[in-house]
């Protein structure tokens, strides 16, 4: 950064301020006098001076084009964040073909922008002192330089009442930014501990505040059954449900005691789109996962026919997996979860439905004479390729709909699905292989995506042997695009994932799982590889804390 000039530390100058909670202390001026967000900004600079809100400030909105309504939408979502710490009642008013009127201190967001071929998560932002300009070729660069003037502000524009003696300030600066990748992404499962509607609204809201653009919702699997399916009531009438209470699942050796504790939870379809339009407003795409072949037995309780041996069975209440599975050489398995897909696909406009494929044990195949009869008949070679052959029928009725299928590394065993993308979990190896056949991935290797695994040695005492520590510098130095591929080959690898599963962690523990490391998930993915660099993030991250704070998030405090 080049030595500002004095005139410039001056503008910068911060008073005191005392909230109406209490006494909160501003940023001094040498930490504003920096650009602190994240993830970091392609380019980026300070100029002289700074804007400040005022109560004449008014929020103008490119009004003309097919997405005048959108982005009115964004330019409505800034005035309603700024509203209740500043107590602004910011008009959202038309640019117009004479621009906004003189003397407002002005915040544009317009689509107006000369350059051509620009991607739709691009932007320019600049900060002058008397007013502030968003350009972007489509909304969703607009909404993330929104996130970015946000972060500018001081940390208390991110609480919901009023704050008293603060100096609504915005460094000038000039800002071009664009992402890295088009994927970047969370898993968060909801069938191991169930989280609520808010708690969701939440999860996603901080997503794209730093600037993620992906839900993964993790939606059934052995302890619970997550989602409303019309045809087939009792998936959330008996496979929503278990004997257990809340908190974290036992293992299989030390299972919970038996008792008339009932715990669960499930979504109905309204709540589903309730959560989808909202996700949509903020950029952010739901993509829903549906387990099979395996990790489906909470299914199977509701409707035992669907497995090899006919059950009895009850919703798992301990961590590990279960060895009933979907049967494969049953027609009525291919029916259920075609009506089941219908229903999901009518509820989720994501390009994507994930399909799960992973850790599905092979026993009850073996065992199953219908099983061995599907092997037979098709062909098969054995039950690797029996799994295969089941992602393949599933994917034909995904394409049938016009959507894509994508499912875990292990899709790839016995032949990958024509048209399957591959999410890699198991080290890079499945990246590598998916991306070699021509096929997408996303990766979320456990080394530096999963984050239900321990911060540090000392909280891996108290955690399931296989977690390793994963602290947020190891978080941060995830390369998405693996070694030994060509450039064409690397074009396949569309982002990555954070991860965050739920054996150990309740809906009040989330928080401490996902950050700080998401954080420096969001870095990797967004920031120019070049620009990565571990004592810059960790310095910005001190002051990113501050902003956690104000937003209620119980982060872990790595020493």
């Amino acid at each position: 950064m080049k030595k500002q000039t004095k005139s410039f530390v001056l503008t910068v100058t911060i008073i005191s301020l005392l909230a109406v909670t209490g006494c909160a202390t501003v940023p001094r001026a040498a930490e504003q006098a920096k650009i602190t967000v994240i993830p970091k900004p392609m380019q980026a600079k300070l100029t002289n001076g700074h804007f400040t809100l005022k109560p004449k400030s008014a929020i103008y909105y490119e009004d003309a084009g097919p997405d005048a309504a959108e982005i009115k939408a964004v330019a409505k979502y800034l005035a309603d964040r700024l509203r209740p710490p500043t107590g602004l009642s910011l008009p959202v008013l038309p640019l117009g073909p004479r621009g906004p009127e003189r003397g407002t201190g002005p915040i544009i967001l317009t689509t107006r922008i000369k350059k051509t071929g620009l991607g739709p998560e691009e932007y320019k932002l600049v900060v002058k002192p008397d007013f502030v300009t968003i350009r972007a070729p489509q909304p969703p660069g607009l909404f993330y330089g929104v996130q970015t003037l946000r972060q500018l502000l001081p940390p208390q524009i991110e609480t919901r009442k009023k704050v008293l003696g603060v100096d609504w300030t915005i460094p000038c600066v000039d800002i071009t930014d664009k992402p890295r990748f088009a994927w970047r992404g969370s898993l968060l499962d909801c069938c191991r501990q169930f989280m609520s509607v808010p708690f969701v609204k939440r999860y996603i809201d901080l997503l794209a505040y730093h600037k993620m653009n992906r839900f993964h919702w993790h939606l059934t699997d052995d302890p619970g059954w997550r989602v409303q399916i019309k045809k087939y009531p009792r998936l959330t009438e008996i496979s929503a449900w278990r004997n257990t209470g809340p908190g974290h699942l036992r293992s299989w050796d030390d299972p919970p005691p038996q008792t008339d504790e009932i715990y669960g939870g499930y979504y109905t379809q309204d709540d589903i789109k309730d959560i989808v339009d909202y996700a949509r407003s903020r950029y952010v795409i739901v993509v829903p996962e549906i387990e099979m072949p395996g990790h489906s037995s909470s299914a199977l309780v509701a409707y035992p026919e669907l497995s090899c041996t006919g059950g009895p069975f009850k919703v798992q209440n301990t961590m590990g997996i279960s060895e009933d599975v979907y049967c494969a050489g049953n027609e009525k398995t291919f029916e259920f979860l075609e009506d089941v897909l219908s229903e999901v696909v009518e509820l989720f406009p994501s390009p994507y439905i994930h399909i799960g494929g992973d850790e599905c044990p092979k026993k009850r195949w073996k065992e199953c004479p219908k099983c061995q009869e599907r092997i037979k008949t098709e062909g098969l070679k054995d039950e690797h390729e029996l799994q295969s052959y089941f992602v393949k029928r599933i994917e034909k009725v995904l394409l049938s709909k016009n959507r894509r299928l994508i499912g875990w590394d292990e899709i790839l065993e016995g032949g990958l699905a024509p048209q399957a993308t591959v999410q890699s979990w198991r080290g890079m190896k499945g990246a590598v292989a998916a991306a070699k056949q021509g096929h997408d991935v996303v990766a979320s290797p456990t080394t530096h995506c999963y984050f239900d695994y321990p911060h540090s040695k000392e909280q891996a005492a108290s955690f399931p042997y296989w977690m390793s520590v994963l602290p947020t510098e190891k978080v941060y130095t995830f390369e998405p695009l693996p070694e030994g591929l060509t450039a064409q080959q690397q074009r396949h690898i569309l982002g990555g994932e954070g991860n965050v599963w739920t054996e150990v962690a309740p809906q009040e523990e989330i928080d401490s799982r996902a950050y700080p490391r998401l954080t420096a998930l969001a870095e990797t993915l967004w920031s120019p590889k070049e620009l990565r660099n571990w004592d810059d993030f960790s310095s910005r991250l001190q002051s990113h804390y501050k902003r956690l704070d104000v937003l209620g998030v119980d982060y872990y405090r790595e020493k």
